[in-house]
């Protein structure tokens, strides 16, 4: 019996991982993990400690089944543990921040639940993280980490780089071996959309080009990672659904709006 739950709850963890890019899959949520770890343990931590707060949320709230089962309330409490790791030190405050957060994306999760006009994605953690960064701006601004230190410029493309880390900047990794194990993820469980993904990557990269991005921003991913998600969430496996592919250029152009 206790078997029975813990591999059951290894298999929800792992689906609440991999749905963060739309994989409803145990295996490719593990190579998301795995590749988290590899960037920063801190964060590989706290993504599944954000998991388990907002699925258990869910459990506790007597939320269905069937999508606690599928990750669905999973996938923004890992967001949301993830958040806490870039933008805040890491306190016990902070910690306690992460719980409430995390609590909080399910409880909205349930609600964009109730209604089948508009799908949440990761609306929930992005109401969420800002609710969070917004109360520490106001009354706890030392708990926010700020950047001191300046990225070199680079007046070039790295293909690779800008390739794998606009995979990985979907859960917040700057790494290039994370971003591959991303993808790996994401094709274990799809073919169609590792495919999408890789559209969704080099299909805008020439639009950055023209309209003069900065290399630095394509290089570590944050031109890109917007038109991966786009990308999977609308292809599918009929020549319409090429459509979708559009979308990735829009976000990219919204991205250079707020550069």
């Amino acid at each position: 019996m206790k078997e029975a739950f813990t591999h059951k709850s290894l298999l929800i963890l792992g689906r609440g991982i991999g749905q963060v890019m739309f994989q409803n899959n145990a295996l490719s949520g593990l190579l998301m993990l795995i590749g988290i770890f590899l960037n920063s343990w801190q964060m590989g931590l706290l993504a599944v400690s954000g998991n388990i707060i907002s699925t258990s949320t869910g459990r506790i709230s007597g939320y269905d089944r069937d999508d606690i089962k599928n990750g669905l309330y999973g996938f923004n409490g890992t967001l949301v543990g993830i958040a806490v790791g870039v933008f805040m030190h890491l306190t016990v405050n902070s910690l306690i921040l992460m719980a409430i957060a995390s609590c909080a994306s399910t409880y909205i999760a349930r609600f964009f639940n109730m209604q089948r006009m508009l799908p949440g994605f990761t609306t929930l953690f992005i109401l969420s993280v800002w609710m969070l960064l917004g109360l520490c701006s106001w009354l706890m601004p030392d708990m926010l980490l700020v950047s001191d230190t300046e990225t070199p410029a680079s007046s070039s493309i790295n293909y690779l780089q800008c390739f794998s880390m606009s995979i990985g900047q979907v859960m917040f990794q700057g790494n290039i071996m994370t971003g591959l194990f991303f993808l790996a993820g994401i094709l274990v469980n799809s073919r169609n959309a590792a495919v999408y993904t890789i559209l969704g990557v080099l299909l805008p990269l020439p639009l950055a080009i023209l309209l003069g991005a900065d290399s630095e921003a394509l290089n570590i991913g944050l031109m890109g990672y917007n038109g991966v998600l786009c990308a999977i969430a609308l292809g599918g496996k009929s020549w319409m659904s090429l459509y979708g592919l559009y979308v990735p250029f829009y976000s990219l152009l919204y991205c250079k709006l707020w550069e």
